[in-house]
């Protein structure tokens, strides 16, 4: 079975950084990736994508210019990290294959909070 393993959660200060890896299993290496996260209460939220070979970034409009995505095909593994964190970016974090979060794993909680 074709799976996603997300790690690298925690808690963090505002203003405060994490790194968020995803473990690709090799069925999705020739797949668009994406992260997408969900608050407490709220549905799912597209946050950023990436293309095959690591062109096309896009990132939401709420994390533009703080977060980076970023993916190692060689390494399986893909990145979001997340600098400049503000409270409203606490939620599950998960890596899918699209924006709608098909195919994501069970995700990796962060939580940013004085």
């Amino acid at each position: 079975q074709v799976q996603l393993v997300e790690s690298g959660g925690g808690l963090a200060q505002p203003g405060g950084s994490l790194r968020l890896s995803c473990i690709i299993d090799s069925g999705f290496k020739g797949y668009w990736m994406y992260w997408v996260r969900q608050a407490p209460g709220k549905g799912l939220e597209w946050v950023s994508r990436i293309g095959r070979g690591g062109e096309g970034t896009m990132y939401a409009d709420s994390v533009k210019g703080r977060f980076t995505m970023s993916r190692d095909n060689a390494k399986n593994t893909l990145v979001l990290q997340m600098n400049s964190l503000k409270v409203e970016d606490s939620g599950l974090y998960y890596c899918a294959t699209n924006s709608n979060g098909l195919g994501r794993g069970q995700g990796t909680q962060v939580t940013v909070s004085s």
